[in-house]
């Protein structure tokens, strides 16, 4: 792995993400993260800018960790972990890069006379509240940086760990713009498990849906990836949007599933155990590329519309997008992502 010359004064070559320079620390086991090793380090710099895309209401990104433990088979993000020479595979599932001091930097980039308090998006890369944060607790810290610096700022997550701070979050949005949104894609518990088998269940993120807004915030939520012929059927989306309507949403953007680099590979190796009758079709559908063909799009759309009306989601921000919007990228990378422009 590429960890020589990370010492605290050791120039860092683009092995992390954003950062001109990395220490590492130590690397940790414990009992109560079975089959996880956390790589503990310290960062120059705690805010990521985005460029090229002046459509996105925000040009920076927090990342607090490299990697995520929620183990989705269709994570976009799995490429940037092989900038640390860490596989896109089970590494990026299970070697988790913790960004121990990142609230402590942001505190000092934020009070900085050049920082005009922008948009700041967490959860564009990996997950801000991942399991890691249950030991690190990394979040508190960098929602009241953000908040008492004056910066509005969004979170997109799958973890229910955001409701131990939703009383910091509610006093934040009573000094800046902050908005939740949490990503629900899969209805079905046995192909939750299968597909994103570190994440909390999808009754208990529709409990955390309802947790944002009985703390009186506003809740959207991210029906992405919608995965071809395992997720796609009427009845499907039809469940799905009205549990989400029913738990109190507050809008509701959908999109079908990209396969970039290895994440393509990653996720056809899943697909070839599980459900070998589809490879052939996956083949098609996206051909050499990373995205879904023009028809299915088109198909997926006039499905999702009119059942987003049905249930209530059909105005404001509520809507299904296409695929292929800028992401926040690791050093070098052209990672893209859809989850950005729900924000």
């Amino acid at each position: 792995m590429r960890w020589s010359g990370q010492t605290l004064d050791a120039a860092d070559e683009g092995a992390l993400p954003g950062l001109e320079r990395s220490g590492l620390v130590r690397s940790v086991q414990t009992p109560e993260f079975e089959g996880i090793t956390f790589h503990e380090v310290l960062c120059k710099s705690a805010l990521n800018k985005i460029t090229g895309d002046a459509s996105l209401p925000f040009t920076w990104t927090i990342n607090p960790a490299r990697g995520c433990s929620h183990a989705c088979r269709y994570c976009f993000a799995r490429p940037t972990h092989e900038y640390l020479d860490l596989d896109a595979g089970t590494d990026f599932d299970s070697q988790i890069v913790v960004k121990t001091n990142i609230a402590a930097v942001l505190r000092k980039e934020l009070a900085r006379r050049s920082w005009k308090r922008e948009p700041v998006a967490l959860g564009t890369n990996t997950d801000p509240y991942q399991r890691a944060e249950g030991r690190y607790r990394l979040m508190p810290g960098i929602i009241r940086a953000l908040a008492e610096s004056g910066t509005p700022f969004s979170i997109l997550t799958k973890g229910t760990l955001l409701r131990r701070d939703l009383p910091l979050l509610t006093l934040a949005a009573q000094q800046v713009d902050v908005r939740i949104n949490v990503s629900l894609a899969i209805h079905d518990a046995d192909l939750q498990k299968q597909i994103e088998p570190g994440t909390p269940s999808p009754k208990a993120r529709l409990e955390l849906i309802r947790a944002v807004r009985d703390a009186g915030l506003s809740c959207g939520v991210m029906v992405a990836p919608v995965i071809p012929f395992l997720t796609d059927g009427a009845r499907q989306l039809d469940a799905l949007f009205a549990a989400l309507a029913d738990a109190g949403a507050t809008s509701v953007t959908a999109m079908p599933m990209h396969l970039r680099s290895s994440t393509k590979d990653w996720f056809l190796s899943w697909l070839a155990e599980q459900h070998p009758a589809l490879v052939r079709r996956y083949r098609q559908l996206y051909g050499h590329g990373a995205y879904v063909t023009p028809e299915y799009k088109a198909w997926l759309r006039q499905r999702i519309d009119p059942l987003l009306d049905q249930h209530g989601f059909g105005t404001g921000e509520s809507r299904s997008m296409p695929e292929n919007v800028p992401a926040d990228p690791g050093p070098g990378a052209d990672v893209r992502t859809p989850a950005l422009t729900l924000f």
